[in-house]
Order: structure tokens, then sequence, then C-alpha cells
């Protein structure tokens, strides 16, 4: 089995072919030939939680297994930690161990990247980022990657963390402003992404007619990054409905109507209007189909 850490783990996840094999995952999914059943989550002793999240095709098997520990602080080491072990799904051997905090980083900008090519308005920008931390960099990447895109703004709770995110941008090459309150910015961005864990709503229900807004940081009932009214407006779009359902405190606390919201598809169509939401909550699929990329990359890498 090889061992790859996290610059090893970054090296063989690029956006945009990472997007590419999260619409191949998307066909395989419509093919029933891919499969994942919920997550399993443990609580542990001493107040810790364990997720386990497998996924399964013909050729891979991914599971990821994420801990919990919102205690580490103190003892100085991280509150989550994660591992994505790859098999040979005919055999059960293992093959790989990724870094499982940079595969979810890098296949949740992947997949609002994907979302964002399939159903905005104006997938050129500029963009408006809210959250500054580990998703909110990943989506800045992956946005200027995949789409494009040059001017960016950033906010987020603490103004040095803004700053630090728009200095990032701006050694990329970017025009890139930091913000107090993003919803200054709303008259220009067509490109918007939320990744918070803010109980609250982070941002105005008044975005522009043509705005697609990728919000990937509530991830339980009682969090809300996106205002009700905002959501009652907007083209509803998710990664799974049953995911969302559970988890989707943006659109659950919003009372919408479910036959109203659409699972991205590989072959869902572009929305005649907008504004238009993109709620992503996780699922072992998009975990599989990095390991699918990570496993061909390096297999094409030790040919040459």
């Amino acid at each position: 089995m090889k061992l790859l850490g996290a610059n090893a783990t970054l090296a063989l996840l690029p956006y945009s072919e990472l997007a590419d094999e999260l619409h191949a995952m998307l066909v395989a999914q419509q093919r029933g030939e891919v499969s994942a059943p919920p997550r399993t989550i443990l609580e542990l002793p001493g107040g810790g939680t364990l997720l386990i999240m497998p996924a399964t095709s013909a050729a891979l098997t991914s599971i990821k297994i994420v801990t919990v520990h919102t205690t580490n602080a103190a003892l100085e080491l991280p509150s989550v930690q994660a591992d994505v072990l790859a098999l040979d799904t005919a055999t059960g051997r293992r093959l790989l161990l990724l870094d499982g905090g940079l595969v979810t980083a890098r296949r949740t900008a992947a997949l609002s990247l994907l979302a964002a090519r399939m159903l905005a308005p104006r997938p050129d920008g500029p963009l408006l980022i809210v959250g500054a931390g580990t998703q909110g960099q990943a989506h800045l990447e992956a946005f200027a990657e995949g789409l494009g895109v040059r001017e960016v703004y950033v906010a987020s709770r603490t103004a040095a963390h803004a700053k630090a995110l728009a200095e990032q941008a701006r050694a990329r090459g970017l025009d890139a402003t930091a913000l107090a309150d993003p919803g200054a910015a709303l008259d220009r961005v067509t490109l918007i992404v939320t990744a918070t864990t803010s109980a609250t709503p982070v941002l105005p229900a008044t975005v522009r007619e043509d705005a697609f807004i990728a919000a990937v940081g509530a991830f339980r009932p009682d969090m809300a990054e996106l205002p009700p009214a905002l959501v009652r407006r907007a083209r509803l779009y998710v990664d799974t409905l049953t995911g969302a359902q559970a988890e989707a405190g943006d659109l659950i606390q919003a009372g919408i109507d479910w036959q109203q919201v659409t699972p991205l598809a590989a072959d869902v169509p572009r929305p005649a209007s907008g504004p238009v939401i993109f709620k992503s909550v996780g699922h072992a699929l998009w975990d599989l189909a990095a390991v699918w990329l990570a496993h061909r990359r390096l297999h094409d890498t030790q040919e040459r």
C-alpha cells in the first residue's frame, strides 16, 4: 500500500480534472455502476465521534474514516482528522492511503466547480467567498483554475482571515479585496461561495438574478448560511437529495417544497433563470471519484 501525504495528495487531485471525474461519477451513478450506503456515525467514549463513509465501484472501493474531537485544541491537535483508504474491489488489496482532510476539501470545491460549470448563468464571475477557512481557500483555487475567475471578494467573521485569503488570491495574480460586509459586493458578483458553519445567515437575500451560490458550510439542520427569503426565490439544486433532506439547514429552515429541489446529475439542464443555489452536504461517492483520479494519475506517472 502506498501512503500519500499532504503534498502527494494535492498533486494527484487538480481541480479541473477532479471536476471531470465527478461528472464521470454522476454518469456511473445514473447507470447503477457505483454504490454507497449512508455513513456510519459512532459516538466514542470521552465525547469524540467516528464517521465511516464507504463507496464502491467495479474496480475500486474507498473508505473515508473521520474522527471529530472538539476538545483537541487544548492538546494542540486538530479537532477533525481523516484518511481515505483505496482498495482493489476484486481482491480487497490495499492500494492507497490519502490525506482525508485534503480529499474532502478538494472534492467539495471541485463539485462546486462542476455545478457552476453546469448551472451558473455567469460562470466567469466576479466571485464572492464568505468564510476564509480551508473550504474558502479551496473554492478560491478551484474557481480560479476551473472557471478563469480573476476578480474576487473575501469576507470572514475574522477580518485578519479575510485579509490573509485575499493576499493569497493576489499572490495567484487575482484582483482580490477583503470585505467587512459581504453585502457590499452583491451588486457585482455572479458567483458566491458560503463556506462557514454559521447558525444564522451570512448573506442578505438581495443577490443578483444571475447569481450562482454554492452553499457548502452548514452541515446540520440547525445551521443556515442563507436566509429563507433567498432560498425561496432561487432555483434549488443539491448534491444528494437524501443528504440534503437530513442535513441542509439552509433548505430545511426555509420550509421549501422538496419537489422543487433537483439533485445534481450528469445531464441536468442549465436553468433558464436564477438565482441558482447549489447546496452540498457531502457524500462518499465524491471521495470515490477522488480515489479514481488519484489512482489513475499515480498509475500513469509510474508508467512514464
